[in-house]
């Protein structure tokens, strides 16, 4: 299911403003991906470009190559819906649909992609996806209640059963344990362990700790002052970024003596 992502000069801007330049990356199938910088610097600009989820924001527009498995998502005819549930994302902020059920928050996307579905079909979408986030032996008795019922910690793993339940071949995340305690995010940490065998993850995090923890390659992002566009200054294992970075700016921020 998990797909190799290629990334060829990729310019991103919304409107006449250049928010993003000159990136170019491989990201690997089954492997969890970090994208680390300082605050502005276009990290999570360039996530959404991976989706076209940055294209909802008036103006914003790519120059560039972003290929999954070869095919280009910017190619002329290629639908952004199509794109948004071969590669599925998750927010900063849990954001369940209020209205509805932890059952119908999981089936929402499926329910948009693909009209009919039996409810045994529906029954087992429900169950795997729930499986799948680790959250299926704290709702299973209580499908029906809102998911705005449960704790944050929770409602953030509602949101990923609901990105895997359209069964996609990448999954981002956008700094997905900023709001959280330090026992949901070790729970979502170990979800995104299991998660890797499957999919390929790419992750935006402003926590060391974590991306040193959960990922394999670790791309840093930087900016040469406001106004300015933000680069990938340095990508490769996350073991030689955080030990044995090539680039003194990447020891700077990994260190913590950034700024």
């Amino acid at each position: 299911m998990s797909k190799r992502i290629e990334v060829n000069g990729l310019n991103v801007y919304y409107n006449k403003f250049k928010a993003v330049e000159g990136v170019s990356m491989s990201i690997e199938p089954r492997t969890v991906t970090a994208f680390i910088g300082p605050s502005g610097c276009g990290k999570s600009t360039f996530l959404r470009t991976l989706n076209r989820m940055h294209e909802v924001i008036p103006g914003a527009w790519v120059e560039g190559e972003v290929k999954v498995d070869g095919d280009d998502l910017y190619a002329p005819g290629v639908d952004p819906v199509l794109v948004r549930r071969q590669v599925g994302m998750v927010f900063q902020r849990a954001n369940p649909f209020p209205t509805m059920s932890i059952r119908d928050n999981v089936l929402a996307g499926v329910k948009l992609n693909n009209k009919r579905i039996s409810r045994p079909e529906a029954d087992d979408v429900v169950e795997r996806s729930l499986q799948g986030a680790n959250l299926w032996n704290e709702v299973k008795d209580r499908l029906d209640k809102p998911g705005m019922g449960l704790s944050g910690g929770q409602q953030q793993r509602l949101c990923i059963a609901r990105a895997i339940a359209v069964q996609p071949d990448v999954l981002l995340m956008d700094e997905p344990c900023s709001a959280l305690d330090p026992i949901s995010t070790l729970a979502i940490e170990d979800l995104i362990e299991e998660l890797k065998k499957d999919y390929t993850i790419v992750i935006v995090t402003h926590n060391m700790q974590q991306a040193s923890r959960v990922s394999d390659k670790t791309a840093f992002f930087n900016i040469a002052g406001t106004g300015q566009p933000g680069h990938l200054i340095e990508y490769g294992d996350t073991a030689t970024i955080f030990s044995n970075p090539s680039v003194q700016a990447t020891e700077d921020y990994v260190s913590g003596r950034f700024g």
